[in-house]
């Protein structure tokens, strides 16, 4: 998305090229847009570092390197490193929560996120004002809530999440009746967060941005939602527009590639390069014409991909050992060995060639020894050469995000399984590590009452208000925002291990 005022222009999240191993194409499609006229812009805001959202190849050819970078407060320098190495030389270092003001009058305020499951070690809010118009993109970061926004004045324009944005549960060996109710459960909860939001900030306009993915490798075109499955987790724009309809939203606003919106303080007026409802109506054709022109895109990603002179176990052992032996809490937090099973094909459904042992307790790294383990990987050995091949320190934003591998867990979903395979750096693992450690040493104090039960206010897994983000269903307590689910009389977390939630039945008077 491009904002243009008076005082410059930003432009936010450029995403054009595939990401995840070749998985994500953005939709509908941008890559015929004139970007060279786009990327001349003043400033320029990455939110996080997700391939989606940090498209670097098209940072470096497309982008004016003139331009000055908006960079959020993350805890870590990774994300104006690798800007730095794209060219990028003029940054303005913003304070979370804070508000600049910037040459001409134009004030922006970037609110970051920093715990490790908030992207890879981040994600961040955009706020701008100008001229008394103001905007919010919230994109893909969940806030705990909107009171800081609406503390700057009333928001005109509130771009926000609203489509799936992970893997789950598409890739758990579960039957096909399994998937589809835990996918109608996931998409429920993603509209409930996103009306919730929406009720929050009270905005004129609300445009449904940052997602959905499309597909387009043979493999994974299953993922579309064009086959009427009512457990798809990556809804398009056109189904927000429906399912807002149903909860009494009138002022949705869907934008395609080369749409503008002009925005006041009393107006909005849009003008699209297509009919809109038509070209939703038409979406399996665009989607089989997208596939078509980017199979040889495709194709050059998988041709780069093998790398057999690797020696798999060897190069895991001298990456991941030293880091399973400096790392607490994510290592017991795991609690066990976690298997890959390596395959000769680029996915799952090969003949297993290798298998490996990441054992968090033994803080070893060696081939399976055929005991019993909570979780199990299932990919394609081309895929780990190249993850080590090109270094990469977060396999969540490559391999899991790709959605080409299989899991199966026994147990619970572990957040810590996939958090450490997002630190997979001295840095990235010294800070999670020292995030975990202040946030299970904090002692949360305040409490709410939420129908017949008085629990703590804060959700014990990301802090979430329970005020806000809570519903119980009998003895179950859910938190919208990001779905976990808590036992109230024994305070167990439903959702993952550990977590256990404080509550009480409510005296009455």
């Amino acid at each position: 998305m491009r904002i243009d005022t008076a005082a410059g222009s930003i432009l936010c999240d450029p995403w054009v090229n595939p990401a995840y191993f070749g998985s994500w194409f953005p939709f509908p499609d941008n890559s015929l847009l004139d970007w060279e006229t786009l990327g001349d812009v003043d400033y320029l805001y990455v939110s996080h570092l997700h391939r989606d959202h940090f498209d670097a190849e098209h940072l470096k050819h497309f982008i004016s390197k003139k331009a000055t970078v908006l960079l959020p407060e993350y805890p870590t320098s990774q994300l104006e490193d690798e800007l730095r190495e794209l060219g990028f030389t003029s940054f303005f270092k913003t304070k979370s929560d804070e508000v600049h003001e910037l040459d001409g009058g134009l004030k922006i305020m970037i609110q970051a996120l920093i715990s490790p499951t908030d992207g890879p070690i981040g994600d961040s809010s955009l706020w701008v004002e100008h001229d008394g118009v103001r905007m919010l993109n919230q994109n893909d970061a969940r806030p705990t809530d909107l009171t800081r926004f609406n503390e700057l004045g009333h928001v005109h324009a509130h771009m926000l999440q609203f489509s799936g944005a992970i893997w789950y549960p598409m890739v758990y060996e579960l039957p096909d009746a399994a998937k589809t109710a835990f996918g109608k459960q996931k998409r429920d909860r993603q509209f409930d967060r996103t009306w919730r939001y929406i009720d929050d900030l009270k905005a004129d306009h609300v445009f449904p941005i940052a997602g959905p993915p499309c597909f387009l490798d043979d493999s994974l075109w299953k993922f579309n939602d064009i086959f009427g499955d009512e457990g798809n987790i990556f809804p398009d724009q056109s189904v927000f527009i429906s399912e807002y309809a149903k909860v009494g939203g009138t002022n949705g606003v869907v934008l395609l590639p080369g749409s503008v919106s002009e925005l006041s303080e009393s107006s909005i007026s849009t003008t699209h390069p297509t009919d809109v409802d038509e070209f939703f109506a038409n979406k399996q054709a665009h989607l089989e014409e997208m596939r078509e022109r980017k199979a040889p895109v495709i194709a050059a990603e998988k041709a780069s991909w093998r790398h057999p002179e690797i020696d798999v176990l060897g190069a895991m052992k001298k990456r991941i050992e030293p880091l399973l032996e400096e790392s607490i809490y994510m290592a017991q937090g795991v609690g066990g060995p976690v298997r890959f099973d390596l395959t000769d094909s680029f996915g799952p459904d090969g003949n297993v060639v290798e298998s490996i042992v990441v054992d968090f307790p033994g803080k070893q790294v060696r081939p399976y020894a055929d005991e019993k383990v909570r979780y199990r990987f299932k990919t394609g050995r081309a895929l780990i050469e190249h993850l080590i091949h090109i270094d990469e320190g977060d396999w969540v934003n490559s391999l899991f995000l790709s959605c080409r591998f299989s899991a199966a867990r026994i147990g619970q979903y572990n957040e810590y399984v996939y958090a450490f395979f997002k630190c997979l750096s001295e840095e990235r693992l010294q800070y999670a590590e020292g995030w975990y450690d202040e946030h299970e040493k904090a002692v949360e104090a305040e409490d709410t009452v939420l129908g017949d039960w008085t629990v703590q206010r804060r959700c014990p897994h990301l802090k979430a208000d329970l005020s806000r983000f809570g519903i119980v269903d009998g003895n179950v307590l859910t938190c919208q925002l990001h779905g976990w689910k808590f036992d109230l009389p024994s305070g167990r977390c439903l959702t993952s291990v550990g977590h256990k939630i404080r509550a009480e039945k409510t005296e009455k008077a």
